[in-house]
């Protein structure tokens, strides 16, 4: 009877894998390597989304975190080089991360003192130039009148109004945003304390939770996305600060003062905080430079400041980039366009701002391990991440 049974139960078991096997015979094999790459691509499309939405959720503890990733990744080797020349740790910590809190206040300082001395002169620049603008229209052959011009004023004056209770609701939220911000400073500060002080640790620390065979693995991929962030910040800053002293040396030349306000300086800063943002930023705050040399010197002024900012990007796309960054971040330029867009769809500047940084980091941390070099070369140096392109061309 037993024999019978296993039997039975063997043909049974033959009778489904026949069955499954003309199913399968039924589907072709385009189809089944179709069906296997949908469904996997769906659960990775559901794991990103899920992450992105955390991160949403989570965006005023996550954000002052990759803002503390940046900075460490600026100061972690000034710190470095101040300790090798036997600097106690605890100072080269401090001088680090005071040294850029000096900087980041003495750029604010500036820039408010600026403007805050030259307001009268940019508001009667402006009234001026809007009085030329509207003559302008009126002698245009469009038959433009004053009544037209008044009417425009006053639709705009009108939907300002309209607006006014999502400005004032903005206005009350205030309070509410200033708390945020100082809890996200405070958490930049701590962070960025902590990662001087020990951040491999912390990153062993987060390597413990995975399976111990991916550790070794991890971790040389951790170094590798370090190296590579370290090497984009601090080209970052280099090329930031060569864009804007450009850009600032070429209005100074042009005369971009009004009753000795020195119009060089916020654009000067203007252009160095927006070349963080790769493409995006540097548009903008290019297109702003020329707004404010037409404003203030004219159309053929800003002609000529139009013709620097050009010439001040073409000089860091075609030259800066390649020779300082080489092949640091191996990010098509296409790529860099998408995810700055990308990123600035999903969460405002924040997410143009560090949607380069993660990406880079995160192809640098794949390649390594996917490479499987940790296995020889558990810790990556700097050559192993960044490969030389000496005899190589742009194009390689």
């Amino acid at each position: 009877m037993a024999f019978g049974f296993r039997s039975e139960r063997a043909r049974d078991e033959e009778a489904r894998r026949a069955v499954d096997a003309r199913v399968a015979d039924a589907v072709p094999a385009g189809m089944r390597i179709a069906a296997a790459w949908s469904w996997r691509l769906l659960v990775v499309a559901g794991v990103i989304g899920l992450l992105i939405f955390l991160v949403i959720q989570l965006r005023y503890i996550v954000v002052p975190l990759m803002v503390a990733l940046l900075l460490a990744a600026l100061l972690v080797p000034f710190s470095n080089w101040l300790q090798a020349h036997r600097w106690p740790k605890w100072a080269a910590v401090a001088v680090s991360e005071v040294g850029v809190l000096a900087v980041l206040a003495g750029l604010i300082w500036l820039t408010v003192v600026t403007v805050i001395n030259g307001y009268p002169a940019l508001r009667d620049q402006t009234l001026l130039r809007w009085e030329d603008l509207r003559q302008w229209l009126l002698d245009l052959p469009f038959g433009l009148s004053q009544s037209d011009l008044d009417d425009w004023v006053d639709q705009l004056v009108t939907s300002i109004q309209d607006d006014a209770g999502v400005i004032w609701s903005g206005a009350l939220s205030v309070g509410s945003s200033v708390g945020h911000f100082l809890a996200g400073f405070l958490l930049v500060l701590f962070a960025t304390l902590f990662i001087l002080i020990d951040g491999r640790g912390i990153w062993h620390w987060i390597v413990r939770i995975f399976p111990r065979r991916s550790r070794a693995a991890l971790i040389g991929g951790g170094e590798a996305g370090w190296i590579t962030l370290s090497t984009f910040v601090r080209v970052q800053v280099l090329v930031a600060f060569i864009d804007a002293v450009g850009i600032g040396l070429g209005a100074f030349v042009l005369g971009l003062f009004y009753d000795g306000f020195p119009l060089v300086v916020p654009i000067a800063i203007l252009v160095f905080l927006g070349s963080f943002i790769p493409v995006v930023g540097a548009v903008v705050s290019g297109a702003l430079a020329v707004f404010i040399a037409l404003v203030f010197m004219g159309p053929w002024q800003a002609f000529v400041m139009l013709l620097i900012v050009i010439g001040v990007q073409q000089l860091e796309g075609h030259v800066l980039q390649p020779f300082l960054v080489g092949n640091a971040v191996k990010v098509h330029p296409l790529a860099v366009v998408i995810v700055v867009a990308a990123g600035g769809f999903l969460a405002g500047i924040p997410g143009a701002l560090f949607a380069v940084p993660l990406t880079a980091t995160l192809n640098a941390m794949i390649v390594y391990i996917a490479r499987g070099e940790w296995r020889t070369k558990p810790h990556p140096s700097v050559a192993d991440v960044v490969p030389s392109t000496r005899g190589r061309s742009i194009r390689d």
